[in-house]
């Protein structure tokens, strides 16, 4: 009996730590971050582990990064502008971009 409860609790120990995780993933992919961009590999924008790279250490990125998904911007990565997403909250960006800048 003490180890199906060992068992259940490590189990759900696993669970709790991965889901915020797996939550911000499935968020971003909602909001479609993931058309333009990718946890490991640049596609028409930077991947979130450069992102994360790129801002380490900064004490405003999360604030100055929240406002750009939700306004967009342009000229940090290159050329190509990123658009404004209306469709992101304040509190999702938020999320988001906390999100991004854990990535290693």
């Amino acid at each position: 009996m003490k180890r199906i409860l060992l068992a259940v609790a490590t189990l759900a120990t696993s669970f709790a730590v991965s889901t915020p995780a797996m939550a911000d993933l499935a968020l971003a992919t909602a909001k479609n971050c993931m058309a333009c961009h990718a946890v490991a590999n640049k596609l028409v924008g930077p991947s979130y582990k450069e992102v994360a790279a790129k801002y380490a250490g900064q004490a405003d990125a999360a604030d100055k990064l929240a406002a750009k998904v939700m306004k967009g911007g342009s000229g940090v990565w290159g050329v190509i502008p990123m658009p404004a997403n209306p469709q992101v909250s304040a509190a999702e960006a938020k999320t988001l971009v906390t999100w991004i800048l854990s990535q290693k």
